[in-house]
């Protein structure tokens, strides 16, 4: 379990550990309660576009709000987990593009729902939950983002009895020990949080994942939106080509990189679309060429970690950190050797409980060399092991002791010309590049 910091955030959240020490324990009974507690600031929301899925579902959520705020929106949203501090989970809507929550209000927050709370056992994220639907209740905006946590049947965030839509994003195998070992099984976990008579917008999907998911849209009478059928969204000739029902579009390359990013930037307008809100063509614009989303094949042109890669490299992050993830990543930098070709470095932390052969498959061919590194955290599968799965694929590999050691070391390599540099496999080693490197999001 990742230490918690020395803040007054840090010290609240650690009290709240020890009333319910399990990090997850999907049920909504513990959320129902605290939000009566609190007088249901649920109800209290701006209208709520409710995002799943596996893989995604960040980078729908900045292509949506980068174009409602694009058309003077203001719009508040809750995404996790966090890469270096908390306040990232919690973004407040203003007309100048809104803030990260500060440490005053957040603690604020946190403590008035713990009081609130007592002494009864309830888990990390349910609380952090519970202050965002409080923070956004108490502050005026005209749309809030939540991404769903884990799952979406039983998740603290599928309290929200009738959003203004419902989005699943691409579905895929992760988190099998608590929402099943088939992809069925958690694609139904999924499609729980989709809702009677509410516009539900479906990601591209795997046959075997679309099933169940219209399976429950027609059981519960949702209005399905499903990519493919209901609308179509592609790359051609370096632009992004969107069509429905109500037309066709023909917009600019989404600003985050990888050809995936067009998908993700289809399902936000395809559910902007769906939920009845059509944005001026400009503002659609700006927000596909100025949305953020950071560690999602992020480059790190400035910063502290540079100086110490072998001059003139490029050095990417990116967290993906299931299978289906990591084949994304891959692909974005197969394009990116088409273009200008380096060799490729990936420099890998992963947590134990993932398919990290599976994972690390998706590179083989296309990385010259892997060096392993440990999280900071428990369950970390240790660099020798990591380095160890990589060579049995055919993955030169080494270990190293940390993320700076392992960045010194590729000098060593004599690789010519300077290399592309991949930090990828877990969230928190990404988390722990940007903090490393002085870059905090924001």
């Amino acid at each position: 379990m990742t230490a918690l910091p020395a803040t007054p955030v840090g010290s609240i959240l650690s009290r709240l550990l020890a009333l319910h020490p399990r990090r997850i324990d999907l049920s909504l009974d513990r959320m129902w309660r605290i939000l009566a507690a609190l007088d249901h600031p649920q109800k209290r929301l701006p209208p709520v576009i409710h995002v799943a899925g596996t893989n995604g579902k960040g980078s729908t959520i900045a292509f949506m709000r980068a174009m409602l705020e694009a058309a003077g929106h203001s719009v508040h949203v809750y995404t996790s987990p966090n890469l270096v501090r908390v306040n990232e989970r919690f973004r407040l809507g203003s007309r100048d593009g809104g803030v990260l929550v500060s440490d005053r209000e957040l603690v604020e927050a946190l403590e008035y729902c713990e009081r609130r709370n007592g002494a009864t056992p309830i888990t990390v994220f349910e609380i952090e939950t519970a202050a965002a639907f409080l923070l956004f209740a108490q502050r005026p905006a005209d749309f809030a983002l939540i991404e769903v946590g884990l799952g979406g049947r039983l998740d603290a965030t599928n309290v929200i009895e009738r959003p203004l839509a419902s989005v699943i994003t691409s579905v895929s195998m992760d988190h099998m020990d608590f929402l099943g070992p088939r992809i069925e099984m958690i694609a139904a976990e999924k499609a729980g949080i989709l809702k009677p008579d509410t516009p539900a917008v479906i990601g591209r999907q795997s046959e075997n994942a679309l099933a169940p998911i219209l399976a429950r849209g027609e059981e519960v009478g949702a209005s399905l939106h499903v990519a493919g059928q209901d609308w179509v969204a592609g790359e051609e000739r370096g632009r992004l080509v969107y069509q429905d029902i109500g037309g066709l579009l023909d917009l600019p390359a989404p600003r985050l990189f990888g050809r995936h990013q067009f998908d993700n930037a289809g399902t936000a307008l395809a559910t902007l679309r769906a939920a009845g809100l059509r944005l001026p063509s400009g503002a659609i614009e700006e927000g596909l060429v100025k949305a953020e989303w950071p560690a999602r094949m992020q480059r790190l042109a400035n910063g502290k970690l540079g100086a110490l890669a072998p001059e003139g490299s490029e050095l990417w992050l990116d967290g993906a950190h299931n299978v289906d993830a990591g084949r994304i990543a891959a692909a974005a930098l197969a394009d990116l050797e088409e273009r200008v070709s380096r060799p490729l470095v990936l420099i890998v932390g992963m947590l134990a409980t993932k398919d990290i052969a599976g994972f690390l498959r998706n590179y083989v061919g296309l990385a010259r060399r892997l060096i392993a590194v440990p999280l900071h955290v428990d369950k970390t599968a240790s660099p020798e092991m990591l380095a160890a799965t990589a060579r049995e694929i055919g993955i030169p590999a080494d270990a190293s002791e940390s993320l700076a050691a392992a960045l010194g070391g590729i000098g060593r390599l004599g690789l010519e010309p300077a290399p592309r540099i991949l930090i990828t496999g877990s969230l928190y080693l990404v988390g722990e590049a940007l903090a490393l490197n002085g870059t905090l999001p924001e």
